[in-house]
């Protein structure tokens, strides 16, 4: 849970395909095999989450936070966080490719802290 999301209990499921990551992450793939195995419903445990935290789980991962930014009629996702989490949905065998999120309502000029200059870039 982070601090962001702490007080959203709505649980909604994206598809992967719609969600921008504009910066590009560093993983570490231990981790990513650790979740895929949860994913899978064979949970293991690694250096960041034991056996039974990994069981109490229940085959998937926690929510990701992810930003909506509505413009000109659309709406934009987009994520910082859950690198590893990410990883493991896109390695994942499930053809919908459907991420376990936390929708955090933002604007076009509170994404421009996170992208600069760039941030038009995504609404074109």
């Amino acid at each position: 849970m982070s601090i962001q999301s702490g007080n959203i209990n709505k649980i909604e499921y994206l598809p992967l395909s719609q969600i921008h990551r504009p910066i590009p992450p560093v993983l570490d793939y231990d981790k990513i095999d650790t979740m895929i195995s949860q994913l899978n419903g064979v949970p293991t445990a690694s250096s960041t989450c034991t056996l039974d935290q990994a069981r109490d789980l229940n085959g998937e991962l926690p929510p990701i936070d992810v930003l909506a930014v509505r413009e000109k009629g659309k709406t934009y996702f987009f994520a910082f966080g859950g690198c590893h989490r990410f990883k493991a949905y896109e390695s994942f065998k499930d053809d919908e490719k459907l991420v376990k999120c936390k929708i955090l309502p933002a604007t076009k000029k509170q994404l421009t802290l996170y992208l600069g200059g760039s941030v038009e870039t995504f609404f074109q």
